[in-house]
């Protein structure tokens, strides 16, 4: 038998069912589900120092199980002395089985680790059913190992979804066990 996620698994049995009988939806298609979940970093340092980039690759790499690529700028801005096509920033997509890995291992062993850690705001919605979350610290994911960091760095990690609505969103990263704060 093939290998499912355990999040994947519980979304099709237990998370489906709960979405359809609570929004009343007529057919299991239109319940909404994660798309996608890109993880990004900016490098804004790395216009001085090349090698930054390759340590934001290796380590996006480190926690998502899956390679990072570097991501360039698009136009000049003479002011930070960056050129059009200079690598700031390194970022990775997951899809599938490795999104919703990832997705368990945030929930379940880097998001606990932060410091005084009371949930995650439910103010990073977009308006289209996607949400947006800022972590403070790499050092949070238990693939990075401290002793080899040469400085702290924060990403983003976006959750893409196919709801219709941000509450729509809500419920369903709630079901899969985003942990937000309560009001």
């Amino acid at each position: 038998m093939a290998y499912v996620a355990r999040l994947k698994k519980e979304y099709k049995e237990r998370i489906v069912g709960s979405l359809k009988e609570e929004y009343s939806y007529s057919n299991v298609m239109e319940v909404p589900k994660l798309t996608k979940i890109v993880v990004s970093r900016g490098v804004g340092a790395a216009v001085a120092d090349k090698k930054l980039i390759d340590h934001a690759v290796d380590e996006l790499t480190m926690i998502t199980g899956q390679k990072a690529v570097p991501t360039v700028s698009k136009k000049d801005v003479a002011a930070f002395k960056l050129r059009k096509g200079m690598p700031i920033g390194a970022k990775v997509t997951l899809r599938g089985d490795r999104m919703y890995e990832f997705l368990d291992r945030l929930v379940t062993s880097a998001l606990p680790r932060v410091r005084d850690f009371q949930g995650i705001k439910a103010t990073g919605f977009d308006g289209r059913g996607n949400y947006s979350l800022g972590v403070e610290e790499q050092i949070i994911f238990p693939e990075i190992n401290i002793d080899k960091i040469n400085r702290i760095n924060g990403m983003d990690i976006t959750f893409v979804t196919s709801a219709a609505t941000d509450k729509e969103a809500k419920s369903l990263l709630m079901e899969l066990g985003l942990p937000f704060k309560k009001k």
